[in-house]
């Protein structure tokens, strides 16, 4: 902060032209408030860089100018949408099954084809990995692979049926 600058006096002087400016960039009270407070603010940070202190106002202009072209690149970067607008951009994740009802999964799971079931039971409930599978159930690494993700399929189908049979 510089000593000889009066801060006080400062804001007192140009913040009605600096606001009046923020707002005439912005078209926003909100977004004219902030503007002009962090002109300021930067002033009160490195005013102490200013050498000349006849041009401050210029300064604060320039400035709050810099912070309105700055705000505007991070809104066009990162726009604002409302989330029901976006909702159908949105990609689709998958459900997290492991967070369901355990006894729910398990009973789907015994739904599973066999063909399948033994492939997600050991990776999912006993935790061996793909290589251990393989030798386990003596097929080739790829089978494995396979049988797990066709497996899941069968597994989501059963566990997003179940709620709809309850309903009915």
């Amino acid at each position: 902060m510089a000593p000889d600058l009066d801060y006080e006096k400062l804001v007192e002087l140009h913040y009605k032209s600096l606001y009046r400016f923020a707002f005439s960039l912005s078209r926003s009270e909100s977004d004219a408030s902030d503007l002009t407070q962090q002109s300021f603010y930067i002033l009160a940070k490195s005013g102490g860089q200013l050498r000349d202190k006849t041009k401050v106002k210029s300064w604060l202009f320039t400035t709050l100018h810099r912070e309105y072209l700055a705000h505007r690149r991070r809104i066009v970067r990162f726009p604002e949408t409302d989330f029901s607008e976006a909702r159908s951009e949105l990609p689709v994740v998958e459900t997290n099954f492991a967070a369901a009802d355990a006894p729910a999964v398990l009973g789907a799971l015994a739904k599973v084809d066999p063909t399948f079931q033994s492939a997600v039971a050991l990776f999912y409930l006993e935790d061996y990995s793909y290589p251990q599978i393989a030798e386990i159930l003596e097929v080739p690494l790829g089978t494995v692979k396979s049988r797990i993700a066709r497996g899941i399929e069968q597994l989501k189908r059963l566990l997003l049926e179940a709620p709809a049979r309850r309903a009915s």
